[in-house]
């Protein structure tokens, strides 16, 4: 059956249509009308109306869908709208005419057939389709059910009153239009004349603001990357020579130019601004990013494969991925919008579908099961639901089976997993293009403001070969800019990613007695188990770390048999291939960094090559085969072509049964060389500041939070334990963030001052308000919590919070007497509006002059004000 593009309009005033584009420019009408209507209300909605509709038709097959009631008001519209259409459209406007068994049909059929020929236009037949079997009837129920909330058994007229919601075969169709076999010829009529569109005419163009004037694309990357050349190296290396030209041939060949251009444009404004950013993933194999400046890792010391990254018979472009600190990484985000404007620039969307979690409890709900069943059953499911089917994890849970409604529960439940649910927002797949986008798919209102979303998910995009820039938000990057700032502040070394001293044995030590708390991606449990064992020693041993804790490397019994090798109980050995066949150490030129097993995917893709004539473009269809081989088992038909051509080069048969077997294993959980290279890059980086600067370290990460495993008082915890003096949250010396101040007995001569936000429920704005309260007045102290309260305005929450985090210490205020004062000082009389405005405008006064000396303390101090208040009022407890 072909597939038709088109779509089911339903205006504002609850009129609907059936659109059809004949043509390219028709589609473009479509999807720019449907994101107008997207983009002027919130998420999920579509705001249009008739004049937007007779505004945009134009070479569409376009029929009106008739409501339930039949009346005057309809067939007046109906011939209004077909005198305005008339020429415009691509067929006379029609009527939606379907036959469903319903008692009335003929009837209605015949009226709607006369209101057509009325106005020169036609009756078209069509199936309200639903469902593709009549034996999908109750799964449509209980999908209603779940829209409007409700169960099956109260929804009414909602329900599908038969399962004539099916397509039909010609022949039932021609019986039930007997009367109007016009109507069904108008099908191929309408065929036919949509014929001229398919989505195969759809073709991405690159923005071409990134290119230099008066050069092409190509040209304009090849001299930013020999610029970049001069100023990395004096003198160029040669191995980088050399990779740099096959990379531009490459890039060339497919024209992909404008999409590194495009990047490197995102990633130089991230640096003009201070925001730290770094490319990872499989961009990481390439040096055209490493020179450019969007990745950090350089390939060649690496020896990664770049066709990991971009190879000609994958026809997609390349997709990389950068990290920004994850609190600027919405000023990247909205500069992106800004430059190519919201038509032309959006995060392309994702399709969130049902899991067995989900389904239990939808439609657990929607079948009226009661809450502890649904609850039970979906724990039991949690991480997947394991091999059987629903009904058997129903079982499982001694549940009875026999209770028709739970059966029907299980098997409906069963029949919804991987349904769409909703669509959500990509976590930042950014899609550009040169034209209007709107024009291209439809754009819509995001949930989060300030967001819009194309409808199309990532499969989509890569389908089309569209641009694809993921704009990603990391924690630690925001950790690392902190203390690189904070080291500037203090004195300390002027350090950035780029300069950090390397292959630190004091770094490699610490990490080694798995002193790692707050470090990027070896502070759980599970990596601090095996960073004893790796016994690390160099960067690569932290590439390593990063990668073989996770679920392929396990999977492929790849982690013992390294860590045995690595620990010297197992010989590392390396089979060569006959004599004739190529040099005896080909593998270990492949497996020599990982001891002879094989962690990586690209390694697994230089073993095809090297062990098995696979050509690199082969080698990344297997790569490509392993990332999605759970879904389609299509690794295994690599087996012969892999077994065979190692064994034809004078391997043994089991060594290449063997080799298979660990590629087999990774799945879809290999991991990257390049990714666990680049993250290895953080690693070090949060690792060598731990150790150096431990007081800078914990700052950083205080105000980075909410990141990582540990929560503040961990990290305050570990601090102290690594020699820093931690100084509590006090109202007058702490500002929001945590800061540093000299202090000679602390490790690095810098103690740690709490922040402000580290108070539970302490809202930023009130605290804000008290530090300038506090800075007003020449640095005045706050000298109680009644003067905090007037000076600053705060309410009785933020002074109870302040209290109960013992904030008012350094005011001579004990934790239980603070509490007590901060609820009387919240009813006091600066509370009333009299007292607020002259409080207001003194401040104002005062912030506006510059006075000349301090200000004499207070006539009444704290404990004097302490005792007044034991004078006036009933003492605590």
């Amino acid at each position: 059956m072909a597939y038709a593009v088109g779509c089911r309009l339903r205006l504002e005033d609850g009129a609907e249509y059936l659109v059809w584009p004949t043509c390219r420019t028709s589609y473009g009408r479509l999807t720019a009308l449907l994101s107008r209507g997207r983009m002027s209300s919130r998420k999920d909605s579509c705001r249009l109306t008739r004049d937007d509709l007779l505004a945009t038709a134009e070479g569409w097959v376009l029929a009106a869908i008739p409501p339930e009631a039949l009346g005057a008001p309809f067939g007046e519209r109906f011939r209004q709208e077909a005198g305005a259409l008339r020429g415009r459209l691509a067929l006379p406007l029609m009527v939606a005419g379907s036959h469903m068994l319903r008692g009335d049909d003929q009837r209605r059929l015949d009226r709607l057939a006369g209101l057509a020929a009325s106005v020169d236009g036609d009756l078209l037949a069509v199936g309200d389709v639903r469902y593709h079997v009549a034996s999908r009837r109750r799964l449509a129920d209980v999908l209603t059910a779940i829209r409007l909330g409700t169960t099956v058994d109260a929804i009414g007229a909602a329900a599908e009153p038969n399962a004539e919601r099916r397509p039909k075969s010609l022949a039932e169709v021609a019986s039930r239009f007997a009367r109007h076999p016009k109507a069904v010829a108008n099908t191929l009529r309408v065929l036919e004349a949509i014929r001229g569109f398919s989505l195969d005419q759809l073709r991405y163009e690159y923005p071409d603001e990134v290119v230099d004037p008066g050069r092409t694309a190509q040209e304009t990357l090849e001299a930013r990357v020999a610029a970049a050349l001069v100023a990395r190296w004096t003198v160029v290396p040669a191995e980088i020579e050399g990779r740099i030209g096959h990379e531009l041939r490459l890039i060339g060949q497919l024209g992909y130019a404008p999409y590194f251009l495009t990047v490197e444009a995102i990633v130089r404004f991230a640096r003009e601004r201070g925001i730290l950013c770094q490319g990872r993933g499989s961009a990481a194999n390439s040096a055209v990013c490493f020179v450019l400046g969007i990745t950090a890792v350089d390939p060649n010391k690496h020896d990664l494969l770049f066709e990991r990254f971009v190879s000609a018979s994958r026809g997609e472009p390349p997709d990389i991925d950068i990290d920004f600190e994850h609190e600027r990484r919405e000023e990247v985000i909205q500069h992106i919008y800004e430059r190519y404007g919201r038509e032309r620039a959006a995060i392309c969307g994702t399709v969130i579908r049902y899991r067995p979690k989900s389904a239990i409890r939808e439609v657990g709900k929607a079948m009226g099961l009661s809450e502890d069943v649904t609850a039970r059953l979906a724990k039991a499911s949690w991480g997947g639901g394991g091999e059987g089917s629903l009904a058997d994890l129903a079982k499982g849970e001694g549940l009875d089976l026999g209770d028709p409604r739970l059966a029907v529960t299980m098997e409906l439940a069963q029949e919804i997993l991987d349904f769409p649910r909703h669509t959500a927002t990509h976590v930042g797949g950014f899609v550009i293009t040169r034209g209007a986008l709107t024009e291209l798919a439809v754009v819509g209102n995001a949930a989060m403001e300030g967001r819009t979303v194309l409808e199309w998910d990532k499969d989509d995009i890569d389908a089309l070969g569209i641009l694809k820039v993921d704009v990603l938000a990391l924690g630690m990057l925001t950790c690392l800019r902190r203390s690189f700032d904070l080291l500037r502040r203090h004195g300390g070394p002027d350090h950035d990613l780029a300069s950090l001293p390397r292959e630190c044995a004091e770094t490699y030590a610490m990490l080694r007695r798995a002193d790692s708390v707050g470090v990027f991606q070896v502070e759980s449990r599970a990596q601090m188990n095996m960073l004893p064992r790796l016994r690390l020693e160099r960067f690569y041993d932290l590439v390593v770390e990063v990668a073989i804790v996770r679920p392929g490397p396990i999977a492929g019994d790849l982690v013992h048999p390294y860590l045995r090798r690595k620990a010297g109980e197992e010989p590392v050995t390396f089979p060569s291939p006959a004599p004739a066949h190529g040099p005896a150490d080909e593998l270990e030129r492949v497996l020599g960094k990982t001891l002879g097993v094989p962690l990586f995917q690209e390694q697994v893709m230089r073993v095809a090559i090297v062990a098995a004539d696979f050509t690199p473009d082969e080698a990344d269809q297997l790569r490509r085969a392993m990332a999605t081989f759970k879904l389609t088992g299509g690794v295994a038909c690599y087996r012969e072509r892999l077994v065979a051509g190692m064994v034809r080069r004078g391997y043994e048969e089991a060594f290449a049964e063997a080799i298979f077997a660990q590629i087999e294993g990774f799945g879809s959980y290999g991991f990257p060389e390049s990714h666990a290279a680049s993250f290895a890059h953080l690693v070090y980086a949060s690792s060598w500041i731990k150790r150096h600067h431990p007081a800078v370290f914990t700052c950083a990460l205080l105000n980075s939070q909410p990141m990582g495993f540990y929560a503040p008082a961990q990290l305050v915890r570990d601090a102290r334990e690594h020699g820093v003096l931690v100084r509590a949250v006090d109202v007058n010396a702490s500002d929001w963030n945590s800061t540093l101040e000299p202090e000679r007995e602390s490790r690095g001569g810098l103690a740690l001052r709490l922040g402000l936000r580290l108070v539970a429920g302490l809202p930023e704005v009130e605290a804000l308000a008290l530090v300038k309260a506090r800075r007003a007045r020449n640095g005045a102290p706050f000298a109680s919590v009644e003067d905090a309260a007037i000076r600053a305005g705060v309410g009785r929450k933020t002074l109870e919070a302040l209290a109960a985090a013992d904030a008012f210490g350094a005011t001579g205020t004990l934790r239980r007497r603070a509490v007590w004062d901060a609820a009387v000082a919240a009813s006091g009389p600066q509370q009333l509006p009299l007292f607020a405005v002259a409080r207001d405008t003194a401040e104002a006064a005062m912030a506006a002059s510059t006075p000349l000396m301090a200000e004499p303390e207070a006539a009444l101090p704290g404990r004097a004000r302490e005792r007044r208040w034991w004078t006036t009022t009933a003492p605590p407890g």
